[in-house]
């Protein structure tokens, strides 16, 4: 049989069969797959079902709390150009402007040295020996969060620890920075501590985008139920089966934490006759399949209620090797950086301004993302840090700290990129593991799984190196 009559039977069947498929997980991943789906021109409500399935709440984990940059400097490059495509048509298709703060952002690096002239003229103190004070984890301190652990990287200074990146920018993104002169409407950053600013992307063009996710993926939501997709909120994966015949899915047991008929809060529901799973659960899809590899790393963020002009930030941070922020100073703990710290710091809309930090393991992941824990005291860090270089933000009112667990896809120590496709079971399909990464590649995502399903290839991008079962899922 030649391939391009192979090719015509897969999609006759995939055309002709009747589809009962559910969704697990209502991040942006599982949204813009509802969404997606719902468009397809196979798409037939008479014949397909479509249920989505949220553990707790759409965007409770972090495409609720996640920065909303989109780059065209993002990874991986099988994804990047049709996703960030994609954003713009959906923006201008469902007025994303209003509804989800869609526009151009500008975007590039700052290295910034602070000295102790500077703090003390902005009143947050001078450097202090810290040969007395306690290590955050010293269980005799004060702060309610101050048991998590902390880990030295070295024995050169035990007392601190290097600042961690998120995994924002690869090589490739590294090599687009280019040298300018810092912008006069960046008025939010103290540039008289500006050493150096650093553009992403080529002079004269517009590479970086941007979209508030918690009101992206919620209207990506909204738009599938509005086609018909049945939205469950509450409804934590507790079980999917297989037949015995065929080996294919086809049951998925969930608990319904929200409308327990008997009382009993672990009382089990069932969907039968399932065709299709599609696992996007995030950083919770490696507990729901262990195969896939798909951990959780928690990073911590703020947001801020400020109208500051639309720029992402990364930052450089030099700081006084043995200066102690005032929350920590208080309580008699030692510094956490070693002199050098790079939180990001993105103007949003809606007169916000968001900004993360560095990523810690010392939480395991919970059962649910309305059980993350969130450490306060590293969202005081994120905001002390900050406030050195800008003393609007250091003057303005915080209306969030918060945690999320980022998705990886883990190999042998190392990140792999997400999974995208088939598993080793038919049936059942996986689209997780984006990192930080998920908002920007959410549309291509849910594009292509619509593909896959309903065409039985991915038409629109080359995501073979994406495929589950070359890492044996």
């Amino acid at each position: 049989m030649n391939t391009l009559l192979r090719n015509q039977i897969v999609n006759m069947a995939a055309q002709q069969q009747k589809r009962n498929i559910v969704i697990v997980g209502g991040g942006i991943i599982g949204c813009t797959t509802a969404y997606f789906l719902t468009r397809h021109p196979k798409f037939d409500p008479a014949q397909h079902t479509i249920t989505l399935l949220e553990a707790s709440s759409i965007a409770a984990g972090a495409s609720g709390k996640a920065g909303g940059l989109l780059a065209l400097w993002a990874y991986p490059e099988c994804l990047v150009p049709l996703s960030y495509r994609l954003h713009r048509e959906l923006a201008d298709e469902h007025n994303g402007a209003e509804r989800w703060g869609y526009r151009q952002v500008g975007c590039g690096t700052i290295g910034a040295v602070v000295k102790n002239a500077d703090l003390k003229a902005r009143g947050q103190g001078t450097s202090t020996s810290t040969s007395d004070l306690k290590e955050p984890n010293d269980t005799t301190a004060a702060a309610p969060n101050a048991n998590l652990p902390i880990q030295a990287t070295d024995n050169k200074d035990k007392d601190s620890k290097d600042w961690e990146k998120l995994p924002k920018q690869d090589t490739a993104a590294t090599s687009l920075l280019s040298e300018s002169v810092l912008p006069s409407d960046l008025d939010w950053v103290d540039a008289s501590l500006v050493r150096s600013w650093d553009v992403m992307g080529r002079r004269g063009t517009t590479e970086t985008a941007q979209a508030h996710p918690f009101h992206f993926t919620n209207a990506m939501a909204d738009l599938a139920a509005s086609k018909g997709v049945d939205i469950r909120l509450g409804a934590k994966v507790t079980n999917i089966t297989s037949s015995n015949d065929s080996g294919r899915v086809d049951t998925v047991e969930y608990q319904d934490r929200n409308n327990s008929t008997s009382g009993n809060e672990n009382e089990i529901k069932t969907i039968t006759d399932v065709t299709d799973v599609i696992l996007t659960a995030g950083p919770w899809t490696g507990k729901i399949l262990p195969r896939s590899k798909i951990e959780g790393l928690r990073a911590h963020s703020v947001v801020y209620e400020a109208e500051v002009s639309p720029y992402a930030v990364f930052t450089d941070i030099e700081l006084p090797s043995d200066w102690t922020p005032e929350h920590r100073r208080v309580k008699g703990q030692k510094r956490k950086h070693r002199g050098h710290v790079d939180p990001e710091i993105y103007a949003r809309p809606f007169g916000e301004v968001y900004a993360c930090g560095e990523p810690d393991k010392t939480i395991p992941l919970p059962e649910t993302a309305d059980q993350v824990q969130c450490d306060e005291d590293q969202c005081n860090d994120l905001i002390s840090y900050i406030s050195t270089v800008s003393p609007i933000l250091a003057s303005a009112p915080v209306k969030a700290k918060q945690a999320c667990y980022l998705p990886q896809h883990v190999r042998f120590g190392e990140e792999r990129g997400p999974l995208i496709g088939q598993t080793s079971t038919p049936g059942l399909w996986i689209a997780a593991g984006h990192t930080c990464w998920g908002i920007q590649n959410g549309p291509a995502t849910g594009l292509l799984m619509s593909e896959l399903i309903f065409d039985g290839q991915a038409k629109s991008a080359d995501i073979d190196k994406l495929d589950p079962k070359k890492f044996k899922v």
